[in-house]
C-alpha cells in the first residue's frame, strides 16, 4: 500500500505467523493447523487500518515464503515505508491452542528470527515529531537487539513529546534470562498509557487482585492512564489528574456475542482505543469503542483477519 499521508500513529514490533489448531486440545493432541498472520504489534496496526486511522508500522520481516506472505498481507492496509526486510533470518511461528471457551496459548519458534533482530533509530527523530502516537510492546523486550529498538524508540518518542502507548504482553516463556521485571518497569516510566490484562501485570510483579487498585497501582509507576481488558467481564480504566481526558476510574461492561476464538482481541482493543483517542475522545467513549472493537474480533477464528470495520462496531454498538 502507498500513502503519501501523514499518519498521527505509529506501532512498532513484531509480524509473525500464527498456526491456529483445527481442533481445541493442547498441541500434542492437534493434528491440523491453519496459517494466519499475526503479532500483536501487526494485529494493531492493521486493526487501525480497518478503523480508518491507517499508521506506520516499524517492523523486520524475513525474506523467506512465511515473510513473502507476511508483507503482501501487510501491504493490502498499510504504507510499506518503515516495513523492512531481512536476508539473514526466518520468520517467528507461533503455535496456538485454545480450550473449550475460546482462551489462548502460545509456542513460539523465535530464535534469531527477523522480528528480533529490529535496531535502533529505524523511525527518525524528523518522522516521531510529525507523530501524536507511539505503540509498543513487550514481545520486542524480550531479546536484542529488538529491546533496544524498543527503549531507543520510546525514549525519543516520549522526548518528541509522543503519547506512548504500552502493551507489556507478558510471554514468560520468550524471557530466558532475568530481568523481566526491570525492563517492564523501565517502559512502564516511558509510558503515558498502558493497555494489559490482570494476567500481565501480575506476571510483571503487581500484586493487587481488584482491577480497581491494579489500575491505580499501574498508574503509580508513570503511565497517567490504565486501561484493563477483563474478557466476558469487559473493561476497566483509570487516569490520573494529569491525563489529557481528566482523573476519572470507570468500567465497561463489554457486549454480548457468540465468542469463537479470543486470538487478537486483545489487540483489537488497543487499536479501538487509540484509534479513539486519536479524535479526542472522552475516557467513557474510548473504553465503550474499544470493547466494540475486541468483542466482534472474538466472533471470528484468527486475530488479523477478524478484524472488523467502523461500520461494524458502529452497527454491534447500535444493537
Amino acid at each position: 500500500m502507498t500513502d503519501t499521508s501523514k499518519p498521527k500513529i505509529l506501532v512498532s514490533g513484531e509480524a509473525l505467523v500464527d498456526f491456529l489448531p483445527g481442533q481445541s486440545g493442547s498441541l500434542s493432541d492437534v493434528s491440523t493447523f491453519e496459517r494466519r498472520p499475526g503479532g500483536a504489534p501487526a494485529n494493531v496496526a492493521v486493526a487501525l487500518s480497518r478503523l480508518d486511522e491507517t499508521p506506520w508500522f516499524w517492523t523486520r520481516i524475513a525474506n523467506d515464503p512465511f515473510g513473502d506472505f507476511l508483507a503482501d498481507t501487510l501491504a493490502e492496509s498499510l504504507p510499506d515505508r518503515f516495513i523492512e526486510r531481512d536476508e539473514d533470518a526466518k520468520t517467528t511461528l507461533a503455535f496456538v491452542t485454545h480450550d473449550e471457551a475460546g482462551d489462548r496459548e502460545f509456542t513460539f519458534y523465535r530464535d534469531g528470527t527477523a522480528d528480533t533482530r529490529l535496531r535502533p533509530e529505524g523511525v527518525s527523530d524528523d518522522v516521531l515529531a510529525d507523530i501524536d502516537w507511539v505503540y509498543v510492546g513487550g514481545v520486542m523486550l524480550a531479546s536484542n537487539p529488538g529491546r533496544r529498538a524498543t527503549l531507543d524508540l520510546a525514549e525519543r518518542a516520549k522526548k518528541a513529546g509522543c503519547s506512548v502507548v504500552f502493551d507489556p504482553n507478558a510471554r514468560p516463556e520468550l524471557w530466558p534470562e532475568n530481568g523481566f521485571s526491570d525492563i517492564i518497569a523501565e517502559v512502564l516510566s516511558l509510558s503515558d498509557v498502558v493497555k494489559a490484562t490482570p494476567d500481565d501485570l501480575r506476571m510483571d510483579g503487581f500484586d493487587a487482585q481488584n482491577p480497581v487498585d491494579l489500575a491505580v497501582d499501574v498508574c503509580e509507576t508513570g503511565p497517567h492512564t490504565c486501561l484493563l481488558t477483563l474478557g466476558e467481564d469487559g473493561a476497566h480504566a483509570h487516569a490520573t489528574e494529569d491525563a489529557p481526558w481528566g482523573e476519572n476510574s470507570l468500567s465497561h461492561d463489554g457486549y454480548d456475542v457468540s465468542t469463537v476464538d479470543t486470538t487478537g482481541a486483545g489487540d483489537a482493543f488497543t487499536a479501538g482505543a487509540l484509534a479513539s483517542f486519536a479524535e479526542g475522545n472522552s475516557l467513557d467513549e474510548v473504553l465503550a469503542f474499544a470493547n466494540a472493537v475486541a468483542a466482534l474480533t472474538t466472533t471470528e477464528p484468527g486475530a488479523m483477519t477478524a478484524l472488523p470495520t467502523r461500520p461494524a462496531v458502529t452497527r454491534l454498538r447500535n444493537s
